[in-house]
């Protein structure tokens, strides 16, 4: 597919990267001269230097040819003229960033008005990933599959955790009463697994297990995992993310506490969210950290512009013994560096707006295939969990798994068929209609039929 990028900045640049590598045509268009030359040099596109609003650019950028553009730079505004002018010059989908606040409430509005597909507001999603990990604190990281009846939670292993140091193929025989869920993915060492039935989990690995929402409550029961319940958080940084984290949990009876450095935001903040406590001060400087009850709250969430003051904060509150720490992070280098030092719960709102726009790219893509229904990447992009639905003519249908061919490491994780959640084995079958969940080590999948087959 012919693809243009309008910004050139980092979610840009790494859509960019990333659609490439899947064997797309990429053109970016930028203003920034020093941004497109970084981009030539280390990326195979084409690089059109201009204002991705500018009609002129557009038809330069092969527009009236292209299958999807993707507007993401700084401005919201030129985001969404930069869709209206593609799709009328021939551009059949239009993608754009949408970020100010103001533009939420009549987001549905201005997607008809100017004819966008899809819009993505990267600060909302990432508070709506934070908001998802605090109702399920001893996660480090919940994705949802077939409308939330399935979930997918990743842990840390600990020594006296009951699964640790048995063969998988065991757990359900010799650990009496446990509820039995898919172990879909295991990070160790760096290197992501799809583990088999001999494989025995560590203490220190990332474990990725799926069912249904009710059975992996109990197994996270029966581990001793889920007793904390979050009343009291306290969260760095007045921005985008911040903000539309405090609206969304305060109603639900959390108590919130938020820090800006910025004595106006702090000011707007206060007014704008009357029922969170908003201090005005330095969330770096740990005395005031103190002084604001950081020992007696139940999750601390660090969101500030630079990464390096998230890490820095987010290390002292887990040594102040805060049982839930989430930092903003939007380097992958520092992602290992950070889960090393014993912060599982990191949230990238790069990585989540790209996740985003890739799974409905891939969907245009295949349009004539098994559609992605959602998409997320885990263990920092290292592995991806796809949904489809089964189609009624493809060659697995009816056929046991057992007798499927089946990609090298890959996994089909669950089958949701009439609302039931299956945790498929050999025998199981593929049914007309099915989500079916499946885990693969590598991107760019993007049809069932690329994964089993008859």
């Amino acid at each position: 597919m012919r693809i243009l990028v309008v910004g050139d900045g980092k979610v840009g640049h790494v859509l960019a990267e990333h659609l490439t590598r899947e064997g797309h045509n990429v053109v970016i268009v930028d203003i920034d001269e020093e941004a497109l030359q970084r981009s030539e040099d280390t990326l195979d596109v084409m690089c059109i230097r201009g204002n991705g609003a500018n009609a002129k650019t557009l038809i330069d950028a092969g527009a009236q040819k292209a299958d999807i553009i993707i507007a993401a730079t700084a401005s919201d505004e030129t985001n969404m003229l930069c869709c209206l002018v593609a799709k009328r010059l021939g551009t059949q989908y239009a993608i754009a960033r949408i970020r100010d606040p103001e533009y939420n409430e009549s987001l549905n509005l201005l997607r008809h008005e100017l004819d966008i597909d899809m819009a993505i507001n990267p600060e909302r999603a990432t508070a709506q990933e934070i908001s998802r990990l605090l109702r399920f604190p001893f996660a480090n990281n919940i994705e949802s599959f077939a409308r939330g009846r399935v979930e997918m939670v990743e842990f840390r292993a600990q020594e006296h955790d009951a699964v640790v140091g048995r063969p998988l193929r065991e757990i359900a025989a010799k650990v009496h009463g446990i509820p039995q869920v898919l172990y879909a993915a295991v990070e160790r060492d760096g290197s992501v697994i799809i583990p088999g039935g001999d494989f025995v989990i560590e203490p220190g690995d990332r474990v990725h297990v799926a069912a249904d929402v009710v059975t992996i409550t109990e197994y996270f029961r029966f581990l001793g995992k889920n007793s904390l319940r979050v009343k009291d958080v306290m969260i760095l940084g007045g921005g985008r993310i911040g903000y539309y984290l405090a609206k969304m949990i305060a109603p639900m009876g959390v108590h919130v506490s938020l820090i800006e450095i910025n004595e106006k935001k702090a000011n707007r903040l206060s007014e704008a969210l009357p029922d969170v406590n908003v201090i005005y001060g330095d969330g770096t400087d740990q005395e005031l950290l103190e002084q604001e009850g950081l020992t007696q709250m139940d999750a601390f969430i660090a969101l500030c512009d630079r990464d390096e003051e998230n890490l820095m904060t987010g290390l002292f509150a887990a040594r102040q013994g805060v049982p839930k720490v989430v930092v903003k992070n939007n380097r992958v280098a520092y992602a290992d560096i950070i889960s090393s030092m014993g912060l599982d719960s990191i949230v990238s709102p790069k990585s989540i707006t790209c996740a985003h726009i890739l799974r409905y790219v891939r969907a245009r893509v295949n349009g004539g295939g098994t559609k992605i229904e959602k998409l997320y990447r885990l263990m920092d992009g290292k592995a991806e969990a796809l949904e489809f639905v089964a189609r009624p003519n493809d060659s697995y249908i009816g056929v046991p798994l057992r007798e499927l061919h089946k990609r090298p490491n890959t996994l089909v994780a669950v089958i949701v068929r009439a609302g039931r959640v299956i945790v498929p084995f050999g025998n199981d079958h593929i049914e007309a209609g099915d989500n079916v969940v499946i885990i693969a080590c590598e991107s760019g999948i993007g049809d069932l039929n690329e994964v089993i087959r008859k």
